[in-house]
């Protein structure tokens, strides 16, 4: 399946509550900037961060070229122009049959397309659950490198969960010619 990213926008908001099913997967994707149930309320004031003379997100949801069907969510967040930095910080593929497919590896490219070659990033990161292997195993494959562990720095229920912290550098990326899919 190949994918390209389009502009997140009001008509796409039903489309991610539904993808939303549990507190855990919503904590999964989104950490803790949404409370379950998401609502449109809070995707209201999510899309305001994109907005205006220098945002600091970038909203896109992820489609499939061949059917035009959106299959996933993604934002490059945390936009700094003066240390030329940002961070992946939500990243959904809605249906979990499409995943383990090789899409997740294709929209960070994407995404890491625009940080660099668009914004003139220096810097990009994220962070993701410890025990996502699957996710982790498709960050490293794009070239993000782990930095650490945060350590039971999220709370679902009765449970902590630990969180990595990845990046990748622009040189990384220009230098391992990570953009080819």
């Amino acid at each position: 399946m190949d994918t390209e990213l389009k502009p997140f926008e009001r008509s796409d908001f039903a489309r991610l509550v539904e993808w939303s099913t549990s507190p855990e997967v919503l904590l999964q994707w989104a950490g803790s900037i949404f409370k379950y149930p998401l609502d449109e309320a809070q995707l209201e004031e999510y899309v305001r961060g994109a907005t205006g003379d220098e945002p600091t997100r970038k909203i896109f949801k992820v489609v499939d070229k061949a059917s035009h069907a959106a299959i996933g969510h993604i934002e490059l967040g945390n936009i700094n122009p003066r240390n030329r930095s940002a961070g992946i910080m939500y990243a959904l593929i809605g249906d979990p049959a499409l995943r383990g497919q090789g899409i997740g590896a294709q929209m960070i490219r994407r995404v890491l397309e625009i940080g660099f070659d668009e914004l003139g990033l220096h810097r990009i990161d994220l962070r993701v659950f410890d025990f996502n292997r699957a996710a982790i195993a498709c960050y490293e494959k794009v070239g993000f490198v782990r930095e650490g562990l945060h350590r039971e720095v999220a709370r679902i229920n009765d449970e902590y969960w630990s969180i990595y912290v990845m990046s990748i550098l622009e040189w990384e990326w220009r230098s391992r010619g990570l953009r080819k899919d």
